[in-house]
């Protein structure tokens, strides 16, 4: 039997006449990565801040490990184990690479902050932090200022913050976006390793990067899922086809 780490049941979120999310069901199995794919406007993004808690869905549930979660704040749902990482980039451009991440372990830990004493000079924190971008292969850059990042560095870094709360469910949305190939095979490589270890939900536009990537997909269209399967169940499915993946698919 599948271990399901997320059910969403019947989720709605409405802005005036515009169904953003519309009675939206699926299912994360725990250990999976699952894709979200769908032209603009198919309420990815809104669905993304809706199981954060930075929105509230106006009915519909989210279950989180057998928990019912609906009604928890952004706070409260990152404490029982959801981080995500950003469209655009959220990070401390004139601090570090290790700074940054030092500062995601302190305020994920409940690490007490020490004014008179450099977070770097802290083994409890750095030994973490350092572990976390060993994994995302930004090591070799911690002593870097952010600023000094290539693009899709600061993808990778933006993905080691959101790994110091050591998550349960990690969700990625559009961390491709404005790579170049380069950068984008880098990260495909990280995700890789990375699905074996968290529960990953991915939005993403980049078609090669999701059918590579992803265990499952579930397509939205006007906010409502039109199919659930395995990367090839999506490519043969006509409806998919039609509605987005086009002849190319």
């Amino acid at each position: 039997m599948t271990n399901d780490l997320l059910v969403v049941e019947n989720m709605v979120k409405r802005y005036g006449g515009l169904l953003a999310t519309d009675d939206l069901s699926f299912s994360l199995h725990e250990g999976e990565l699952h894709a979200i794919i769908g032209p603009n406007g198919a309420g990815k993004t809104t669905l993304v801040k809706q199981l954060t808690g930075e929105i509230s869905s106006d009915s519909g549930s989210v279950i989180l490990a057998d928990k019912n979660i609906e009604r928890y704040s952004e706070p409260a749902r990152s404490h029982l184990g959801i981080a995500r990482s950003f469209q655009i980039t959220s990070l401390f451009p004139d601090f570090t690479v290790l700074e940054n991440v030092l500062l995601a372990v302190q305020a994920h830990s409940g690490h007490s902050f020490r004014f008179w004493k450099r977070a770097t000079e802290v083994a409890d924190l750095v030994e973490p932090a350092c572990a976390i971008l060993q994994r995302i292969g930004l090591e070799a850059r911690k002593n870097t200022p952010v600023a000094a990042l290539s693009h899709g560095e600061q993808r990778q870094l933006e993905i080691a913050m959101a790994l110091a709360s050591n998550p349960k469910l990690l969700l990625l949305d559009e961390p491709m976006a404005g790579m170049s190939v380069e950068d984008s095979g880098k990260l495909m490589t990280i995700l890789q390793d990375l699905k074996s270890k968290v529960t990953i939900l991915l939005i993403e536009h980049d078609m090669d990067v999701v059918f590579t990537l992803a265990d499952r997909i579930t397509v939205l269209v006007y906010g409502r899922a039109i199919a659930t399967g395995t990367p090839t169940e999506i490519r043969n499915n006509a409806d998919v086809r039609d509605a987005y993946l086009g002849e190319e698919a």
